[in-house]
């Protein structure tokens, strides 16, 4: 019998829906354990931890790092309050508990698979496990067994057959695989790319020499209906017509005597650009071209088509509603916060905060707007300086916080990196903001210290059985070159010898471009972990104001309840 244990469901916890996936067995039918028990990450540790968690779905804060160094210089103040600049990103204890109360339903908790076979596991959860135990194994300085690599492979085999079967088709593994098995669908592909562009090209030197308005000043004849041609051929893309078009007019007299015209066209007939264009033009033609771009056209609209920009502006609104729910949130927050600082208007709300070009060390792949950030106020005295004491990012789906997790880090290491006797100037929607270097170095840099300073904020559901495997790990299991050769044979042939996907096992393991799949499970159950519903966040905030006013009562119950007054007291007398 297969033994699995992994953190794998969101609340609440129900088992996954799981579909069937090949066991893997040696010759002899030996079993393979794929029990995945090693610690917890230093994240999951702190959050865990006793004295800091109030219930299962509670999450507490985690320590600051102090990063590397890297405006405007300012004189030295008084914060409020005086902190350590490692504290300085976490100035508010009512912050670190809503934090650490706020419901977490998409965090990933404990799941225990008894089997292999019974209920079967789908093959993207046996690969995250089986990716995910090897990940383990190596940090403990051991090597993955050569049954987990079995395991691996007879996951990765099922996951491409399923994605080839009609039923389940994936289309953009099918035009993966067209691409790689047909030369002529590859060349294809590649042409495409800059067609756009030679369309311009073309488009740009027929206009010199044909364009309408040239042509009313001409005198009517074969040249002008011949130049009219050749303008309308760019229009309707039809390359081989404007081919013979330009070498009908090389013929005329009248052409051969006007050297400027005569040396346009000859210019545009010798182009690269049209070149490429008329060999589209005849691809298109090829019954596997004709598949691929039937495919393209049922997976999606073509780029910068009318479909696409509506699909692009849909999904900006969806984004821009889940950006203004986090931003209300966080405007709960502040007000709260200052009802704390008896209205001194200490917290703020920006969104959209642009990261100006002038921050030491800015790298390309860094985010560079943040969504919504709670702000401070620096100093006592009236000033304009402020720290950042909550980053949120809104996210519409797991998926995409996923995706966006390293660009999120890369983009916490560069704010890192400020004076911290420097002042910048950040750009928001509203206006200018001044945060001191002091509060942008102290910003936490690595993905275990990062619950009292970063929040994904997501409006989607809950799911009751998580997928473990990304769908950026996923593409890149199922485009990787062995998968797409054992694709090929299982295409050509219907069978294969799955040992050709070892070398996807080895290369998952130990290169360099494969370790954000090799880390994807630490990844994704992180990003779970900092990710939290808009009505959780403001319910926290509720819970907190209640419990304040709880208090309050608690330590001044004279205030509801006076002492009763006795004869004794009316008349002045003692006992």
């Amino acid at each position: 019998m297969f033994t699995h244990g992994l953190k794998g469901s969101a609340a609440p916890r129900t088992p996954p829906d799981v579909h069937a996936a090949r066991q893997a067995t040696s010759a002899d039918s030996h079993s393979v354990s794929l029990r995945v028990t090693s610690s917890p990450s230093p994240l999951r540790a702190r959050l865990d931890s006793p004295a800091r968690l109030a219930s299962p779905d509670h999450v507490s804060d985690a320590e600051h790092a102090i990063p590397d160094s890297g405006g405007t210089r300012h004189a030295d103040r008084e914060a409020i309050p005086a902190s350590p600049s490692d504290n300085v990103t976490n100035s508010s204890p009512y912050v670190d508990e809503t934090l650490r109360t706020v419901v977490r339903r998409y965090r990933l908790t404990p799941l225990a698979i008894e089997s292999a076979q019974t209920p079967h596991l789908n093959p993207s959860t046996q690969l995250a496990i089986a990716i995910e135990q090897g990940r383990q194994t190596i940090t403990r300085g051991e090597k993955p067994s050569s049954m987990l690599q079995c395991v691996f492979v007879a996951a990765l085999a099922q996951l491409i057959k399923d994605a080839m079967r009609p039923a389940s088709a994936d289309p953009a593994f099918a035009m993966m695989l067209l691409k790689h098995r047909f030369p002529n669908v590859n060349e294809y592909v590649a042409l495409s790319s800059t067609a756009r562009d030679d369309y311009q090209t073309i488009r740009k030197a027929t206009n010199a020499i044909a364009h309408p308005g040239k042509l009313r000043h001409m005198t009517p004849g074969a040249q002008r209906d011949a130049l009219t041609g050749l303008y309308h051929c760019v229009s309707s893309s039809t390359w081989h017509t404007l081919d013979d078009t330009v070498l009908r007019l090389l013929d005329m007299p009248e052409v051969v005597g006007n050297a400027s015209l005569n040396q346009g066209l000859k210019a545009l007939l010798e182009s690269k650009a049209l070149q490429r264009l008329r060999r589209i033009e005849v691809l298109e033609t090829h019954e596997h071209v004709s598949d691929y771009r039937a495919m393209r056209d049922r997976y999606g609209p073509a780029s910068k088509s009318a479909m696409a920009v509506s699909e692009g502006a849909i999904s900006q609104q969806r984004g821009a509603e889940v950006e203004s729910l986090a931003a209300q949130a966080c405007g709960a927050l502040a007000e709260r916060l200052n009802e704390l600082e008896k209205n001194r208007m200490i917290y703020r709300t920006v969104t959209s905060m642009c990261v100006p070009r002038s921050m030491p060390g800015h790298p390309d792949r860094a985010k560079g707007e943040w969504d919504v950030v709670l702000l401070k106020r620096a100093h006592a005295d009236p000033t304009d300086e402020w720290d950042i004491c909550l980053l949120i990012e809104a996210k519409a789906s797991i998926d995409a916080a996923a995706t966006d997790f390293p660009r999120l880090l890369r983009g916490l290491r560069s704010l890192a990196k400020a004076d911290e006797n420097v002042v910048y100037a950040f750009e928001t929607q509203q206006g200018i903001v001044r945060l001191r270097g002091a509060s942008l170095r102290a910003l936490p840099t690595t993905d275990t210290r990062l619950a009292a300073t970063v929040l994904y904020c997501s409006d989607a559901s809950a799911e009751n059985a998580p997928r473990l495997l990304g769908a950026a790990s996923r593409m890149q299991l199922l485009s990787a070159h062995a998968s797409l050769d054992y694709a090929s044979a299982l295409a050509r042939t219907g069978d294969a010898d799955s040992r050709i996907l070892d070398v996807v096992w080895h290369d998952v393991l130990n290169a360099p471009r494969w370790h954000a799949v090799l880390n994807q499970y630490p990844t994704l159950s992180t990003v779970r972990e900092l990710m939290v519903h808009p009505d959780d966040l403001l319910a926290a905030i509720n819970r907190q104001e209640t419990g304040d006013a709880q208090s309050t009562q608690a330590r001044a119950p004279h205030a509801k309840h006076p002492p009763e007054i006795g004869p004794d007291t009316a008349t002045g007398s003692s006992s």
